[in-house]
């Protein structure tokens, strides 16, 4: 087919030098596609370089303490990609020898592996023709073919999945799949894409009925949520801080924070000085309260936006154990606590 021509000609003349290009082995390509989920290749790039170089082999990477792979991920986002990666590291290096499966069936099977990641291991490692599709394949396909089915539908999901095995090509699977994707990623943008210069325009849909901003169609997502944390940033005349490990399975499980204080809506200095008063860490103990950010710091997740505040507390002693400020840095916690830390002169 035509499309498929086009695109694997292209790719072999504009595909970018990427380390895991360079391999089949199983557990680079794995570990690059689940660094990659949800996140560009410049942002994960320098991260998947960490990974091998700390953990070169599955067998290193299971062998790891969570917190130090939490730590090595720490920026990433979506936490649980991690945690998912050392358990199947385990998996994979204690009951299947270090061996991973060979078909997309089993690998689907492996925790933290959907379709796509299965798709692109098995196309890849094992040259199984199974398409992949991403957010780059719906642009790219939906524009190309003109298709309005929500790409976030269960309908669409299978409708571009078809296509996209239709399209495959059976003699080289790995070099189409990852074709669709660099085209995505570097031709057919998102916004503003250069459609004079490509090389598929004259059969794109999108392009010749000036739909390329209308496409892909995305079903809106409900509304995020808004959260006020306060952050209480204990400081001892000893220089010892708080960190606690947050548990269940909300965001940033097994990451660590200072001692959290989520309130319903921003609070004044008077107001979260009166109200820290009662606190468990603050019975009873004189301290002296700072504000170390005046404006909310914003952070945007899926599906909520948490406003945050850093509030410094002084205090002579602390009432449970600590552990030394200078120590903070070496355990594993969210960005916005991260560059806090990283900003913040102990």
């Amino acid at each position: 087919m035509i499309f498929t021509k086009t695109l694997t000609h292209w790719y072999s003349n504009n595909k970018r030098d990427l380390p895991w290009r360079q391999t089949r082995n199983p557990y680079y390509i794995w570990l690059s596609e689940i660094i990659l989920q949800q996140t560009q290749v410049k942002q994960g790039l320098p991260y998947y370089e960490a990974f091998v170089t700390k953990y070169p082999t599955v067998f290193d990477l299971a062998n790891a303490d969570e917190s130090d792979v939490l730590k090595l991920w720490q920026g990433l986002g979506y936490y649980s990609r991690a945690r998912n990666l050392h358990a199947t590291a385990k998996y994979i290096a204690s009951e299947l020898n270090g061996i991973f499966p060979n078909s997309y069936k089993d690998l689907l099977k492996l925790k933290g592996v959907g379709d796509y990641t299965a798709s692109a291991m098995a196309s890849i490692c094992f040259n199984e023709v199974t398409a992949v599709v991403d957010g780059n394949v719906y642009r790219v396909l939906s524009r190309y073919f003109g298709m309005d089915t929500p790409i976030n539908s269960s309908k669409g999901a299978k409708d571009f999945k078809a296509l996209a095995q239709e399209l495959i090509d059976e003699k080289n699977p790995a070099d189409f799949n990852q074709a669709i994707m660099e085209f995505g990623a570097l031709q057919c943008k998102p916004n503003n894409p250069d459609c004079n210069v490509c090389p598929l325009n004259k059969g794109c849909i999108a392009f010749n009925k000036n739909k390329i901003a209308e496409l892909p169609v995305k079903i809106k997502s409900a509304k995020a949520k808004t959260k006020h944390f306060n952050f209480l940033v204990f400081i001892s005349k000893n220089k010892k801080t708080l960190l606690e490990k947050r548990k269940g399975k909300g965001i940033w499980q097994n990451l660590y924070q200072f001692p959290l204080v989520e309130t319903n809506k921003e609070q004044s200095y008077d107001a979260f000085k009166k109200l820290i008063k009662s606190h468990d860490l603050l019975i009873d103990v004189p301290f002296e309260l700072v504000l170390y950010n005046r404006d909310a710091i914003i952070h945007k997740l899926s599906h909520q936006h948490l406003y945050t505040k850093f509030w410094i507390v002084n205090v002579d002693s602390l009432l449970v154990e600590g552990i030394s400020i200078e120590k903070v840095s070496d355990f594993p916690v969210p960005i916005i606590i991260g560059n806090f830390i990283d900003m913040f002169n102990f």
